[in-house]
């Protein structure tokens, strides 16, 4: 008997706990509405989200991806604009009128270099050049059936205002966001929401790093390497005698600062003098004037590097986002609708796939977390929660107060961008997680539609914050366009 494979077996199966299986003192009767509408649908949003972590399409090519997501809000009512900043897959789906406008975020670009088949052993797929090894697959599946339960509500309620799905590609190093934020597409929204797989469940006020990207390309002169090397100049020397500077550079910076980069072009043929060769860098720091002067660093080591190769040096800035700015008002409301929620409950067989899967991280880190933590919700914590990665949802969170949360995609102890972090997102285990994150950005949203108040403490808490009426938001990455060949 052939057998089926997890995510066929379990989506399509009982799935997650039901709405009547939470606590029903706590959850009201259009709440419970709300959330079972939400379970209703979970398989056909559990068959949205296969077919993305299907086509793994990377930043700005997300063409079908893209094109998913569209056509299922137009099926729900929903006014689309395609194409929008320049960005021929990004998209704003409108739903409703007036005030309050409530955004939600939606991303579907993978990862390239990494690719796994849903299963809990190491299975790399050789059909495939990349990966959704961050879970995006989940996220903007995630975010739409959110929006279409707020959709649904507020038709059923009768209420006025606005629901409204921002389609951002290319999250992974392309800063889409910013250049949706830099054509003002937020302008007139007053609160976005956003969420983000993970290995656990949590609402806290975090924040996050800010970063710079950017492409350094060399350009010398081909030779014989061995007939002729002295005509030679290698932009292969350039390359790697940034790399040498940028890497003593790293003590005499601050510590918690985070360079990393990849070789991305370095000649065809050991005995041709490589006449181009490119490096791709990424920066990151909590504050954004310290990243903005270790960047400079970076553009002189590389100025020096083309000097002292004989090389020319030229550079492209591929991305560049703030760190997040955290509202500990809407945190504080979206931690208690995640309680409300709950989190992940495994089957058997989940529980079996998430047994072995542990098995992959190593024994040490393998015993510290076990597949039933999926269940619980973390702890509110204000403690100043820092993340070391980046997002252009920062970007977004300065222009607009933001909330999100994270929800348990993957097996407890999964790391993000790992093969590990593919194989859960690709099954039901992904599924059920982006569920709780569906249920728990409905519940917020549909809370500010009640509750201007909220609304408006949101407001003050967050223009304290970023500094008043002094701040100005200037893009990190100026005015280029946007970067829509980053990928090829």
């Amino acid at each position: 008997m052939q057998k089926k494979p997890l995510f066929r077996l379990l989506v399509f199966g009982l799935g997650w706990l039901p709405t009547a299986l939470l606590a029903q003192s706590t959850l009201t009767k259009e709440q419970q509405e709300v959330l079972a509408g939400l379970d209703s649908k979970s398989a056909h949003y559990g068959t949205l989200s296969k077919q993305i972590w299907d086509w793994a399409e990377v930043g700005y090519q997300e063409q079908k991806s893209s094109a998913l997501l569209q056509e299922e809000l137009t099926k729900e009512g929903f006014s689309v604009k395609s194409g929008v900043a320049g960005i021929p897959t990004a998209f704003v789906a409108t739903f409703g009128s007036g005030k309050p406008v409530i955004g939600i975020l939606a991303e579907y670009d993978a990862l390239p270099g990494i690719t796994q088949d849903a299963t809990p052993d190491r299975k790399p797929l050789d059909t495939k050049k990349a990966g959704h090894a961050c879970g995006h697959n989940l996220f903007g599946p995630g975010s739409v059936a959110s929006a279409i339960a707020v959709k649904n509500w507020l038709q059923k309620s009768g209420k006025g205002g606005t629901i409204r799905l921002y389609g951002t590609p290319a999250e992974e190093g392309g800063s889409g966001k910013v250049y949706m934020v830099r054509d003002g597409l937020f302008s007139d929204v007053d609160v976005v929401l956003h969420w983000h797989p993970a290995d656990r469940n949590g609402a806290d006020p975090s924040t996050s790093l800010a970063n710079i990207t950017a492409k350094f390309r060399f350009r010398g002169i081909a030779a014989h390497a061995a007939a002729s090397p002295d005509r030679g100049r290698s932009a292969l020397d350039g390359v790697e005698s940034m790399n040498y500077m940028i890497n003593m550079m790293r003590e005499h910076i601050p510590s918690d600062t985070r360079v990393h980069y990849v070789i991305t072009k370095g000649g065809e043929a050991p005995n041709v003098v490589p006449d181009f060769a490119e490096v791709y860098y990424y920066v990151r720091h909590k504050n954004r004037t310290i990243l903005q002067d270790v960047w400079k660093r970076m553009v002189k080591a590389a100025e020096g590097a083309g000097m002292g190769t004989e090389t020319k040096m030229e550079y492209e800035i591929i991305g560049g986002v703030y760190n997040l700015l955290p509202v500990e008002t809407l945190a504080k409301q979206m931690h208690k609708n995640l309680s409300l929620v709950g989190g992940v409950t495994y089957t058997p067989e989940e529980t079996k796939f998430a047994e072995k899967l542990g098995e992959s991280f190593g024994a040490s880190f393998g015993s510290i977390r076990k597949p039933g933590e999926a269940a619980a919700v973390s702890p509110f914590s204000n403690n100043d929660l820092l993340s070391s990665a980046s997002t252009d949802v920062g970007d977004v969170s300065w222009v607009v107060p933001t909330v999100g949360l994270s929800a348990a995609t993957w097996v407890p102890g999964t790391a993000a961008h790992s093969w590990q972090a593919v194989a859960s997102s690709g099954t039901s285990i992904g599924v059920k997680g982006m569920i709780v994150a569906a249920k728990s950005l409905s519940l917020t949203a549909i809370d500010l539609f009640k509750d201007p108040t909220l609304i408006q403490k949101a407001h003050t808490d967050w223009e304290k914050a970023r500094g008043g009426a002094a701040f100005k938001y200037e893009a990190l990455l100026g005015d280029r366009k946007p970067a829509l060949d980053y990928r090829k």
